[in-house]
């Protein structure tokens, strides 16, 4: 299964991302729709990677997220990840076994545009079956 990718920035009004997120992905619909609550992006993206890792198809537990906002600006790195966690913590808690987050200023955004790659999973959930249990007890 290819990522699927959803960006929204302020060119393109927030209201029309919400159309295109897929009623099937409702995992990466709640984190971009609380993200977008939480910081009033200029730029949003939420790419699930769940795909590159030991998961069963179709799953939601593996994302990417770039936020920017001038929300961050004067805060650590440590402060920006917080913010973020606290926003997604019931997705966190339930179904999401992992977040990669880049929360930068317009500023950095715009030095830097690019949403960092996910290096290949190692398999260290390999044989856990732990994963995918909760996974399909989530379904």
């Amino acid at each position: 299964m290819l990522p699927t990718l959803l960006r929204c920035s302020r060119s393109a009004p927030l209201a029309r991302s919400a159309s295109r997120m897929d009623p099937a992905r409702p995992v990466e619909g709640a984190i971009a729709a609380k993200l977008t609550a939480a910081f009033h992006p200029e730029h949003l993206e939420v790419r699930n990677e769940s795909h590159m890792h030991a998961v069963p198809p179709g799953s939601e537990s593996h994302f990417r997220v770039l936020v920017v906002s001038e929300r961050f600006r004067g805060l650590s790195l440590l402060q920006r990840h917080r913010l973020v966690n606290e926003a997604v913590k019931a997705e966190l808690s339930a179904h999401v076994h992992a977040l990669a987050i880049q929360a930068k200023t317009p500023e950095q955004w715009h030095a830097d545009p690019d949403l960092a790659q996910s290096p290949p999973c190692l398999g260290g959930s390999r044989g856990d079956r732990a994963v995918e249990d909760k996974l399909k007890a989530e379904r």
